[in-house]
């Protein structure tokens, strides 16, 4: 009676035990990512991958920030998961440069198997003891659990068609915001995208993930006419521009 009372209890803590290591953590500061990146990243979007590399301390330290978080705590705002999840995408794709740099293209960067493994399925990034790749943190975490297809102006991939890096890091209290302002630069960037009353050339982005754009606002028309200077008609042609995977380096 006595051991079956003990396993019992045993039981009962290890299972509370198990159940609340991510219900409450602390938020965390992006100061060190928005200095970098301050720094290092021009008005033009384009980035300064040496001067990343002379910081390359700085950046691991950040990284180091970002490994020991818990973003899944309970008592993180969704504003504070989100704007992790895209910091945290930037932040490792860098690293992912710093660490390979010079290289032609992000593309360049392989493991596994070729033609079926991409730099986007390596597994490199350690996060609340979990290992991730880029590709878990864009299409199973911030496309599905976040549902605002404004991220896809918001993550970089390095890459000169990719929306420009921000000039500074996302942040809770002024996500909503950011992402607008993300979005809106991207749609009106004519490296990017082209859009007339009459002809909307656009990054391939809006046909490789159509359906987020759609979901939020009914057609790449409707989407492209929220954030657009200039409105595309109703009965104006949508072509998509091909995508160039240079590295965005700033030299």
């Amino acid at each position: 009676m006595h051991l079956l009372l003990s396993l019992t209890l045993l039981c009962h803590v290890c299972c509370t035990y198990a159940s609340t290591p991510d219900s409450i953590a602390p938020a965390i500061s992006h100061n060190i990512w928005d200095e970098l990146l301050h720094r290092h990243v021009k008005t033009d979007g384009f980035v300064d991958y040496q001067g990343m590399i002379s910081d390359s301390a700085m950046l691991q330290q950040y990284l180091d920030v970002l490994s020991a978080a818990q973003p899944n705590a309970g008592n993180w705002s969704r504003e504070e998961k989100m704007a992790f999840w895209i910091n945290a995408y930037n932040a490792f794709t860098v690293k992912l440069i710093v660490d390979h740099y010079p290289v032609e293209s992000i593309k360049d960067i392989k493991r596994g198997i070729p033609f079926v493994n991409t730099v986007w399925d390596i597994k490199f990034i350690s996060i609340g003891g979990k290992k991730y790749d880029l590709n878990n943190i864009e299409h199973s975490i911030l496309r599905p659990d976040f549902k605002d297809a404004r991220v896809h102006a918001a993550i970089n991939c390095a890459s000169y068609s990719c929306p420009v890096l921000r000039g500074e890091a996302y942040v809770p209290e002024r996500l909503d915001e950011q992402l607008t302002d993300a979005m809106r630069r991207f749609v009106n960037d004519p490296l990017r995208n082209r859009v007339s009353a009459k002809t909307a050339e656009v990054s391939e982005i809006f046909k490789w993930f159509r359906g987020d754009f759609v979901r939020e606002a009914g057609s790449i028309r409707s989407y492209l006419n929220r954030y657009a200077n200039t409105k595309l008609d109703a009965n104006g042609r949508i072509s998509y521009i091909d995508y160039r995977w240079k590295l965005n380096d700033a030299k």
